[in-house]
């Protein structure tokens, strides 16, 4: 751990407030949109976080029409785009810059809470394909010196063969597809046992996924972070399921779908501010919920480090969710519903448990809709894939079975 993360409370919100007028000066002079809504904003005047709730909340759900308006980012980039080191597409589709440092994402400091150090080498399984979740991981630790193998996806046999060869002492990815691999490898008779540690996102980590990892001597640490914002919180080994608070950014709770804070303890939409140069987010609203843990204000955690904590994911402030590491809105299904006249109303449900769940697309057809079912149910299930990245079973359902309130996504998995 560094100085920062044991700093006095006091000292840390001096200095992050500090920062917070100079960013929003930034943004105004750099990029088109935060020119445009914080026109009639004094920077200088922004130096509390009384004044920083009275700025608008710029929402995640917001940024594939801002970006289909001014491509590629919406304006929101405060660094032209040649001088970019890369530029990511996420489900939306939502585009994401990266600046030209070694660890833009500031995944290092979460990487380095779970015990990753110079040396390791890092099995990194998260996608490098359009999505900047491996890029993000492997960013930070390269900054603390690991090494690291790019797994990427899928390829479960190779996975574990890899693994029993290179003998990494560390793994990047979901939890779910590392219990698949190491079942794999148990299946295949290899022997995975260098993997001790392991940091993972993109999907709840259960409690019964960590004492199955605990049972095998690994442990895992989970992190919360997003392509837009980059690092929001994460679990150090001797606090698991509470999360501290990145040091570089300013996290509120705030009403979901509003913009007032709301009191500590309250469970809340996350609301957060950067000091990205390169994509100088304020007050991003990630639609992500979450609360403060009101004993983090007095008391730090185990591990010495004094930064607040926030009680890890909670759910969405509203119908995204994430499957399988993906993120899938009310957008992409309505999108869905577009390429198909035939359907009336659709709702996707999501079934299962964490890392083995199913999608299925439930649709109710229009009266006079006069079609070939199978070459439907095969049309829909490829434009579900081409849309979400993700693959689902289509079921038709009679007219007037869906319920009328207005929900395009069903959660039901189950999360023990």
């Amino acid at each position: 751990m560094d100085k920062l993360e044991t700093r006095q409370p006091e000292a840390r919100e001096q200095a992050l407030l500090q920062r917070l007028s100079a960013q929003i000066e930034h943004a105004k002079k750099n990029t088109e949109y935060f020119a445009h809504i914080f026109s009639n904003v004094d920077p200088s005047k922004i130096n509390s976080r009384n004044a920083l709730a009275q700025l608008p909340v710029t929402r995640k759900s917001e940024l594939s029409v801002e970006q289909k308006r001014l491509p590629p980012f919406g304006g929101m980039n405060g660094t032209p785009i040649h001088k970019l080191k890369r530029i990511f597409q996420s489900p939306g589709p939502i585009h994401e810059p990266q600046g030209a440092e070694i660890d833009n994402f500031r995944l290092a400091r979460a990487l380095r809470a779970a015990g990753f150090k110079e040396g390791d080498l890092v099995h990194n399984t998260f996608s490098y394909h359009f999505t900047p979740g491996a890029w993000m991981l492997e960013g930070g630790a390269h900054a603390l010196g690991c090494c690291v193998f790019p797994a990427g996806i899928g390829q479960t046999e190779l996975q574990a063969q890899t693994i029993a060869h290179l003998k990494p002492n560390a793994y990047a990815g979901t939890p779910s597809f590392l219990k698949i691999i190491l079942e794999k490898a148990d299946e295949l008779g290899l022997d995975c046992s260098s993997l001790t540690k392991a940091v993972v996102s993109g999907e709840a980590l259960t409690p019964s996924m960590r004492a199955w990892f605990k049972e095998r001597g690994i442990q895992v640490n989970s992190t919360y972070a997003t392509a837009d914002v980059g690092l929001i919180a994460y679990e150090s080994p001797d606090l698991p399921g509470g999360m501290i608070v990145d040091e570089d950014i300013i996290l509120e709770i705030i009403e979901p779908n509003g913009s007032k804070p709301v009191p500590i303890g309250e469970t809340g939409e996350v609301v957060i501010t950067v000091f990205d140069k390169d994509y100088p987010l304020i007050r991003f609203g990630t639609g992500d919920l979450s609360a403060i843990d009101p004993e983090s204000l007095t008391k730090p955690s185990p591990c010495g480090r004094t930064n607040i904590r926030i009680k890890g994911w909670l759910g969405r402030a509203d119908q995204t969710t994430k499957i399988k590491g993906m993120f899938v809105h009310p957008g992409q299904i309505q999108d869905i519903i577009r390429r198909h006249p035939e359907i009336n109303k659709a709702r996707v449900i999501v079934t299962g448990n964490i890392g083995n769940e199913e999608m299925t697309v439930h649709c109710e057809l229009k009266n006079d809709a006069k079609c070939d079912l199978s070459a439907l149910e095969t049309g829909i299930a490829q434009s579900t894939r081409e849309v979400t990245k993700l693959r689902a079973n289509v079921r038709f359902e009679a007219m007037n079975s869906l319920p009328a309130d207005g929900k395009l996504i069903e959660d039901a998995r189950t999360y023990a």
